[in-house]
């Protein structure tokens, strides 16, 4: 058994280490659908600059790593709420169960909502008295099982959909992921992929036109239909370490590193640290896309970056404890985000 947990800890760590040597390879910005699949979830790893996939004690990790929320021995709830770029509304809720010590479930609810406009047309500029909306919207189901005591993997299959107006698309994906605990001070190594499948392709009635047939353009029988592309997912790979380097009964300091590999921007390497004061109170900090291509070629191109956060815990009678988390979020010229979630754990 031994020697099994020194061989996937090699294979593992080889991946770490050669991960960012691709860092700087031709970047697809803006060639992929449902971008939202990519939108940070919860303000704990939000403001840890997103270096999360090696986390395995919140509800959260469903999202980052579906490997390793098994290994947080705890049942937990919580939504999560972001006042989004161009004021929409990003929304997350999650629910895991852990049934015993090697088996947990997770829910999962993902909806970014864009508000509503006047439809406007070229003979009506001031509005048709209409209205169009635009949402996405994911609901996923996840499994987690831990196989030894150090480690675990598990999976995701998500339902996608996007509409705008009149307009929609949906599919299926699915995210894969595995955590490895060392026996080096308990650090943690885990790797994901998310967004495995199919291509989005829009369709609705107002890609249907009436054709004129005629020379006199008289036929209004005949209807054709506007044909659109389909457009990849989003998909992306993680690898990161964390590792508690102060633990005792008053403070717990947590740092972490991810390398991402997305499929439609440049590579990058996020970092982040936790401070916790005897499980009560939290502060937290960090910086996304700290290693990217954006950041070395031209800081102006560059949106992402500072990160920093806090959080309370208050346990109760029983079995639950009730956690409030914020982040505060950098975002270039978009400006700041602001995220906020409350957790119940039972």
């Amino acid at each position: 058994m031994k020697q099994q947990h020194s061989q996937i800890f090699r294979t593992m760590l080889m991946v770490v280490m050669l991960f960012p040597a691709a860092a700087f390879a031709q970047s697809k910005v803006g060639t992929t659908a449902a971008q939202f699949l990519g939108n940070a979830i919860g303000p704990r790893a939000m403001a840890m600059g997103s270096a999360f996939v090696a986390s395995n004690d919140d509800v959260t990790s469903i999202y980052w790593n579906p490997g390793a929320f098994v290994q947080a021995n705890k049942s937990e709830f919580v939504f999560s709420n972001s006042d989004w770029l161009a004021g929409t509304k990003f929304r997350w809720f999650g629910l895991m169960l852990n049934f015993d010590s090697e088996n947990a479930i997770g829910v999962t609810v993902t909806q970014l909502n864009y508000g509503e406009d006047d439809v406007t047309t070229v003979a009506m500029p001031d509005g048709t008295g209409e209205k169009w909306t635009a949402y996405d919207f994911a609901a996923g189901l996840s499994y987690s099982r831990r196989l030894t005591d150090k480690f675990s993997l598990g999976g995701t299959v998500k339902y996608v959909s996007q509409r705008i107006w009149n307009e929609s698309a949906s599919n299926v994906t699915f995210d894969l992921g595995l955590l490895f605990i060392t026996d080096f001070n308990g650090m943690r190594l885990g790797m994901s992929m998310s967004n495995f499948g199919g291509d989005l392709t829009l369709d609705g009635k107002d890609l249907l036109h009436k054709l004129d047939a005629t020379n006199a353009g008289s036929n209004q029988v005949l209807v054709g239909k506007l044909k659109t592309d389909a457009w990849p997912m989003p998909l992306l790979f993680r690898v990161g370490l964390a590792m508690d380097v102060v633990k005792n009964d008053m403070v717990r300091t947590t740092i972490a590193v991810d390398a991402l590999r997305p499929n439609d921007n440049a590579e990058s390497v996020n970092i982040g640290a936790e401070l916790g004061w005897m499980d009560l109170v939290f502060v937290r900090g960090g910086y996304k896309s700290l290693i990217s291509q954006e950041s070395v070629f031209s800081k102006d191109l560059q949106q992402d970056g500072l990160s920093l956060g806090t959080g309370i815990k208050y346990g109760l009678k029983g079995l639950m404890s009730v956690e409030v988390n914020y982040a505060f979020t950098k975002f270039g010229l978009f400006g700041n985000l602001n995220t906020i979630a409350v957790s119940i754990s039972f």
